[in-house]
């Protein structure tokens, strides 16, 4: 019997190391990965490059040519043509920062303030929230409604928090997967520990849940800069002066703008005419792009340096 059981044991152990040795990443596997994963972070750069190498080309050699990673002729049309209005592309740059700092920052208050109860099993009105939220996942009052509401009842036309208060309407999305981390995440018996300490709910939020979920609020925040800072149509519908418009919005009114004006010259003559038909369409295009991406290019590492974080600061040694 003895013999049997330690028999039992060898193969068991046996199976574990053949289990490990399954799993352990070979030098010439972990090359491999390395090769596979530098292609592909190529890939994603090359449309980045060729944009940026687009918008330093001229408009006649890319006519001729097409795209290039090098350009054919070096030239600074597409900047010049934009630093003739730079001081209100700086004007809808600081906008547009605004709004996404502050967008960003209460929409993330108001998500986490709303799935932090829905993850608690002890509240009382769980069931009606979530489906009050699952609701609008599916359906939406539609177009009309919703600008009569924030024109008559929320009166924002015209204004900056037109740009905030109409995106700032919790996504059921963001709420759901927020939840859904507060409860495979943070164990019920941390905040049973923390409310024998004499904990209130406030603090137990504030001090415990936020820190441990900085990964989904890092990944949340994420999105929602990136709609706030991509967002033009609320400056389209809502914002008729053109001093408080977003830089999303400008840019695509500097692009119909241009688009305008060479369409016509098309059809006429004179040297007027002739001057305005040479002006940079494909590069000013790439060159918008490379302005507005900007910020957006920086604001990833910030992010990042969260992601990290938050992984870590929840860890269990042992």
């Amino acid at each position: 019997m003895a013999t049997s059981t330690l028999a039992k044991a060898e193969s068991a152990l046996g199976k574990k190391k053949k289990y490990k040795e399954a799993l352990a990443v070979t030098p010439r596997t972990n090359i491999v990965l390395n090769l596979l994963f530098l292609f592909y972070s190529c890939l994603c750069l090359f449309p980045i490059l060729l944009v940026v190498a687009v918008s330093f080309s001229d408009e006649k050699s890319i006519a001729l040519h097409g795209y290039s990673l090098i350009p054919e002729s070096f030239s600074l049309a597409a900047y010049k043509y934009l630093w003739f209005d730079i001081h209100s592309i700086m004007k809808a740059y600081g906008i547009s920062i605004l709004v996404t700092v502050i967008g960003t920052l209460a929409g993330l208050l108001m998500t986490a303030l709303f799935a932090y109860p829905l993850s608690r099993r002890d509240f009382n009105f769980r069931g009606f929230f979530s489906f009050f939220i699952f609701f609008t996942l599916i359906f939406n009052g539609g177009l009309v409604p919703w600008y009569l509401v924030y024109v008559n009842i929320v009166p924002v036309k015209d204004s900056i928090l037109a740009l905030i208060i109409p995106s700032l309407l919790m996504n059921a999305f963001f709420v759901i997967i927020m939840r859904t981390f507060f409860q495979t995440t943070i164990h019920p018996s941390i905040i049973e520990s923390a409310s024998i300490e004499g904990a209130s709910e406030f603090k137990i939020f504030l001090r415990i849940v936020l820190p441990l979920s900085l990964p989904v609020l890092a990944t949340i925040g994420l999105f929602y800069s990136l709609g706030y800072w991509n967002g033009w149509y609320n400056s389209l519908v809502f914002i008729n002066n053109d001093k408080i418009i977003n830089l999303q919005y400008m840019m695509y009114k500097v692009l119909m703008n241009l688009q305008f004006l060479i369409s016509n010259a098309q059809a006429g003559s004179g040297p007027s005419s002739t001057e305005i038909a040479n002006l940079p369409n494909e590069t000013v295009r790439m060159a918008m792009c490379i302005v507005g991406t900007g910020p957006m290019v920086f604001a990833y590492p910030f992010f990042q340096k969260f992601f990290v974080k938050g992984l870590t600061i929840g860890a269990v040694k042992g």
